[in-house]
């Protein structure tokens, strides 16, 4: 049942500036008290509101009114604008000079400050300027608010009204009523869809051409968010008039006309025409030449060669194979080196080997790899320190999750300052972070990438490992042999079993790779539960938390988001004596898993040693990093995780989007991480999902055993299924078509 309270914001108990979401109390006209919460744009303390909503009963700080709807009221007395203008609402007036200036003007206090600004200076201590100061505040706040209103009308929320006021000020009005669809362009978070509701409630046409031109650029841009660079001309017109929702639209103009302005570009292969947006465009071209520019050969003597080789073997007591020794003399006289190879093949060893050989000659290396978990085997299993692509490039600000404002101190301008560069874990770098990189390293620096070329490609735009083998103009070493102690693992032949679309078996004789057939998914997650907290951690000698579920999907009874809730429900029950916190639709408790879920640079982590005394300070969580919540604290709405080494961080209530639960994770955001055991379920899905890529990348995660459970029949169509889904990108052809400009 709807309430409304009237009365004045006594004190912002937190407020949330990038969302707008505030909890306050409220001093009621009646004398009471109470606690709101919503997403309020522009209020402070001391300001007369009036808020609808219902109340929800909060377990530990009793009932609270969530908000639906609010207005800012004019105070209407000398004693409103005393306790407004004492509030600190405008900056400048603090408590004694809003009792000036209240005992100066009294009831009309805010007519004057309004209609008769210049009039503040009679007040002893504000001069001329201060008034026409405090006066602009005033108006400000005022425009805000009426642009508010202006916006509501347009069923726009709080928290993207308060984006699009900040980006147009007053030329909002002309944008939103002649081309809301520029909002698309201009503000984060607003897509074609917003746009056109706005569109819709203006009165725009459906077959306008803004409507069309931003139709087009959302399809593209989207696009990007399932791996593409560019769509073909069929698709691309498909998409778009299911987007228009009108039937067959001609969109010839438009698209001729966004060609003309490069927002995109048209080019012809094999008789198709491919669209890009220009940004895509472009920086797939960079890259390609960038690379090139890269591509030198050095010139190493044999004997040279020979006595680095000897050293390598003789300082690590190895015997290298023949394909390690390509790869080592091949990392000295090139200037790009591709080595790819799948599991047990002695990827480290060769990363290892070049290593050396690059120190033997005093070389400066630095190493690398996309996240923070991958960065970290890295070091661990070279001894060599090692760090994030992000960190390297030093990124500049917190927006890495939208790779157009990605920026990074290293550049071009200031490159890194080394001989050599190795990047591990290659599959997973999509182009904009390629391209980021490229341009920090300067022609002469040499550039060797690590990874497996079978695993899923990249969360983001590109096909960036694949592309550069496919272009056959680079030097790639392929690591095929599968070496004879990673030949007593069932885990490492049945991934190259499944990468080569060969049949496993599934009789559960092995040692660490088991197939539990049931066909329910209530007993598939009873089961799971069972092996994580029963089953497998003495199996494995590892703790209950270390067992990691990937699901191949985010949705459905199986998806992550679902598993998470269950598993959750079992592994770690409610109880008095943890403390809970619900953010949107997750609720964190004291002894979940969490994962990190973007890398954040600023984040302050501590470690703790006796009695939780701080031993060492530092910044950085990253993508992919998993701790348990210790501590939770309903008051501040913080909470405490701790992650491995001992290291705790903070989270204060505006970066809990950051963090999700972590007893269920996808199988694609578990690429660079390994496991003790996984467990993987497998049921029914689509078959652009359930494909031999993901199964082998899920299966290659696990160190000592995996567990699949679910039918052995999807395990099987699986194996056969080559056809992961398309994803169009041109990188090969852009570097085959730069090569051939450098030969002529």
């Amino acid at each position: 049942m709807s309430e409304t309270i009237k009365g004045y914001i006594e004190k912002i108990i937190f407020r949330n500036d990038s969302n707008g979401y505030t909890v306050f109390e409220i001093s009621g006209d009646d004398g009471s008290e109470e606690t709101c919460f919503g997403t309020f744009p522009v209020i402070n303390a001391g300001e007369k509101i009036e808020v609808t909503g219902e109340y929800v009963d909060h377990s530990r700080y009793g009932p609270q009114l969530k908000m639906s709807s609010y207005k800012i009221l004019q105070p209407d007395d000398s004693d409103a604008a005393l306790r407004y203008l004492a509030s600190g609402a405008i900056k400048g007036i603090g408590k004694v000079m809003a009792e000036r200036i209240v005992s100066k003007f009294g009831d009309d206090t805010f007519r004057i400050m309004e209609e008769e600004p210049e009039r503040l200076a009679e007040v002893r201590g504000i001069s001329v300027r201060i008034a026409r100061k405090i006066s602009a505040q005033f108006d400000e706040k005022k425009e805000m608010r009426e642009a508010m209103i202006f916006l509501q009308n347009y069923g726009i929320s709080n928290q993207l009204a308060v984006k699009i006021y900040s980006e147009y000020k007053d030329n909002m009005y002309n944008i939103i009523r002649n081309n809301p669809y520029q909002l698309a362009d201009d503000i984060k978070g607003v897509g074609f869809k917003i746009a056109d509701e706005i569109g819709k409630r203006v009165g725009i046409s459906e077959d306008s051409s803004f409507r069309k031109k931003s139709a087009i650029n959302y399809v593209l841009t989207m696009s990007g968010g399932y791996g593409n660079i560019y769509l073909p001309e069929d698709d691309l017109i498909k998409s778009v008039n299911e987007l228009l929702g009108i039937g067959e639209v001609d969109i010839t103009h438009e698209l001729e006309d966004m060609i003309a302005d490069r927002i995109i570009i048209r080019k012809k292969e094999d008789n198709l025409n491919l669209y890009y947006s220009s940004y895509m465009y472009y920086m797939e071209l960079n890259c390609a030449r960038m690379l090139l520019d890269l591509n030198c050969s050095f010139r190493v003597s044999e004997s040279r060669i020979d006595s680095i080789i000897k050293n390598i073997e003789k300082n690590h007591d190895i015997e290298l194979a023949d394909m390690q020794k390509s790869a080592v003399v091949a990392a000295m006289e090139n200037g790009v080196l591709v080595v790819t190879g799948g599991p047990g093949t002695g990827k480290t060893t060769t990363i290892d080997a070049i290593i050396s050989a690059f120190e033997e000659d005093g070389m400066d290396i630095l190493l690398a790899a996309p996240t923070g978990r991958a960065a970290k085997r890295m070091s661990e299993t070279t001894g060599y320190p090692a760090q994030t692509i992000h960190r390297l490039l030093e990124l500049s600000g917190s927006a890495e999750d939208d790779d157009r404002v990605m920026t990074f101190a290293r550049n071009e301008s200031y490159p890194l300052e080394t001989d050599v560069v190795i990047i591990d874990e290659m599959s997973m770098v999509d182009l904009p972070l390629l391209n980021a990189l490229l341009k920090a390293i300067v022609v002469g620096t040499r550039l060797i990438m690590v990874g497996d070329v079978n695993q899923l490609p990249s969360v983001g735009p590109g096909n960036v490992l694949k592309d550069i083998i496919a272009s056959n103009s680079f030097r790639v070493v392929m690591l095929n042999k599968v070496f004879r102690q990673a030949q007593d693992s069932d885990i490492i032949m049945n991934a190259h079993r499944i990468n080569a679309g060969e049949q496993i078996s599934l009789d559960n004789k092995s040692r660490d790779f088991f197939m539990l057939e049931r066909n329910d998914p209530n007993v598939i997650i009873n089961v799971m539960l069972q092996l994580i907290i029963e089953k497998l951690p003495s199996y494995v000698n590892a703790g209950m938390f270390d067992i990691q579920v990937l699901s191949p999907m985010r949705k459905g009874e199986l998806g992550v988001i679902n598993l998470n809730i269950m598993l959750q429900r079992y592994i770690n029950p409610p109880s008095p004596e943890k403390t809970e916190l619900e953010y949107h639709e997750t609720v964190f408790r004291e002894g979940d898993k969490v994962m990190q879920i973007k890398n954040n640079y600023q984040l302050v982590w501590e470690r703790r040693g006796y009695n939780s005394v701080v031993i060492e300070e530092g910044t950085g969580v990253f993508n992919g990093d998993c701790g348990i919540i210790r501590y939770i604290d309903r008051e501040t709405h913080d909470i405490t995780v701790e992650f491995e080494d001992n290291k705790y961080v903070e989270y204060q209530y505006a970066l809990l989007d950051e963090l999700e639960l972590a007893y269920a994770v996808t199988v694609h955001k578990s690429q660079g991480s390994e496991y003790p055991a996984v467990i993987i379920p497998l049921l029914t899905g689509s078959t652009l999902l359930l494909h031999r890529n993901l199964l082998y990348t899920a299966v290659t995660r696990a160190r000592k055993c995996v567990v699949i459970v679910g039918m052995e029949n999807t395990v099987r169509k699986m194996i056969e299924n080559e056809r992961e889904m398309k994803r169009y990108s041109t990188l090969d052809i852009r570097i085959c078509e730069m090569n051939k400009k450098n030969d002529a």
